[in-house]
């Protein structure tokens, strides 16, 4: 039980990590490790045509080692926790070559000087110059490669104002895609507005993202879906798909799963912030216009105390 009760607050306190934020990345990472590294399991997507293994890392974090099955050329995303990458690079028996970073905060690139240091060589790509060791500066449809996936970079700036999602595919295959989209798309759920506004939250939500092939699988930055999927509820009381994704949800927490990856097609289900032009929404903010309704729902998020049950 005791297990359980630890998992389940990795999955729903979101108060660790931003406490954490006050203390040096070394103090930071050593902490959340030791209170969440024991609870948290890996995890692998295996397609025909890429892998991709969930890295738990810090108190909620994910960082995304891509491989590509045919060249076996890795990519990894975020890698605040370096040691892990190299124990899962080693692991697979794969070529890193790319780092792609989704935003300069602590938490996502705070790790890249000591990756390049602990495997020299490696191309670090972000939208932003404050992202540490940056070797490429991307910006909105920069395509690049790794072995023969295809990665294409979407600016998604509110988050922070260099915010990048990398949106991988490959040449004639049947398999999903796949979508890195750090704090600007969570399960559920969308970053807070630190250096952006509604307007841009809702271009990249509806515009950018929510355009992509509707079977493309979303990995996130964090484990919030269950406090998110709480807020849905709230949002949307009468919604059953909130209530089964947040059982769901719930269950792999406690067993110390991931909830991740979701789908776009999922996404407009219940997720409130994908969702701002449907009228249950709208009636719940009073805002008939979905940008207003996006504006007034971060307000009440921000605001909102996540409850036990």
């Amino acid at each position: 039980m005791l297990l359980k009760s630890l998992v389940g607050s990795a999955c729903t306190l979101l108060g660790v990590s931003t406490a954490l934020k006050l203390a040096p990345v070394e103090v930071k990472a050593q902490a959340a490790a030791l209170l969440h590294s024991t609870v948290r399991k890996t995890s692998v997507v295996d397609q025909a045509n890429m892998r991709v293994e969930l890295l738990p890392a810090l108190s909620d974090n994910y960082m995304y080692l891509l491989i590509d099955t045919d060249t076996k050329e890795a990519a990894i995303v975020d890698p605040v926790e370096p040691v892990k990458v190299v124990e899962a690079v080693r692991k697979h028996g794969v070529r890193l070559t790319t780092v792609l970073t989704t935003h300069h905060h602590w938490d996502h690139a705070g790790g890249n000087e000591k990756m390049v240091k602990l495997m020299p060589g490696l191309k670090v790509y972000g939208g932003d110059d404050r992202v540490d060791a940056i070797t490429k500066k991307v910006s909105h449809g920069n395509n690049l490669k790794v072995g023969s996936l295809n990665v294409k970079c979407l600016f998604t700036p509110c988050h922070t104002t260099g915010h990048i999602c990398y949106y991988v595919t490959k040449d004639d295959s049947s398999e999903p895609p796949a979508a890195f989209t750090g704090d600007t798309l969570f399960v559920a759920g969308c970053g807070k507005f630190f250096e952006g506004t509604a307007e841009q939250m809702y271009k990249a939500l509806i515009e950018i993202l929510g355009r992509l092939p509707a079977e493309t699988r979303v990995y996130c930055g964090h484990e919030y879906t269950v406090s998110n999927l709480k807020f849905a509820r709230h949002v949307e009381p009468d919604n059953e798909v909130i209530q089964k994704k947040l059982a769901w949800a719930k269950e792999q927490c406690s067993n110390g799963e991931p909830t991740i990856p979701s789908t776009l097609a999922d996404e407009f289900t219940f997720n409130p912030f994908m969702r701002v032009k449907e009228k249950s929404v709208q009636d719940h903010v009073k805002q008939t216009d979905p940008i207003e309704a996006m504006r007034f729902l971060r307000k009440e998020k921000d605001a909102f105390r996540v409850p036990k049950e």
